[in-house]
């Protein structure tokens, strides 16, 4: 059974960072593709990175250098290392794992960014 737990979401106030964890059991973590994607209340989930099994990255437009997504095949984890948050980056932080053409999702954490 496929398993992906997120963490380290929370409250940060403008300008501050986080880093957000994304463990896996249950695949071989080192043939995936992984993903973080995020969803904010009223609009459509959309990436925010994604790293492949190779170790190749793409980020989202609005990301614009602030966030940068790593693995540590080892430890079964991705990660999104995020600076300088903005208000308009609240939302719900989702981690993907992904192989040819089979998907899945983490349940989600919270990331708040607000005074």
């Amino acid at each position: 059974q496929v398993q992906l737990v997120e963490s380290g979401g929370g409250l940060v106030q403008p300008g501050g960072s986080l880093r957000l964890s994304c463990t896996a059991s249950g695949i071989i973590f080192s043939d995936y593709h992984m993903g973080w994607y995020r969803q904010a209340p009223g609009k459509q989930r959309e990436l925010v990175a994604t790293i492949t099994n190779f170790g190749t990255t793409t980020y989202g437009d609005f990301v614009k250098g602030r966030f940068t997504i790593s693995r540590d095949n080892a430890k079964n984890t991705v990660y999104l290392q995020m600076n300088s948050l903005l208000p308009d980056d609240t939302a719900v932080y989702y981690c993907r794992a992904a192989r040819s053409g089979w998907a899945d999702w983490g349940q989600g954490t919270q990331v708040t960014v607000s005074l």
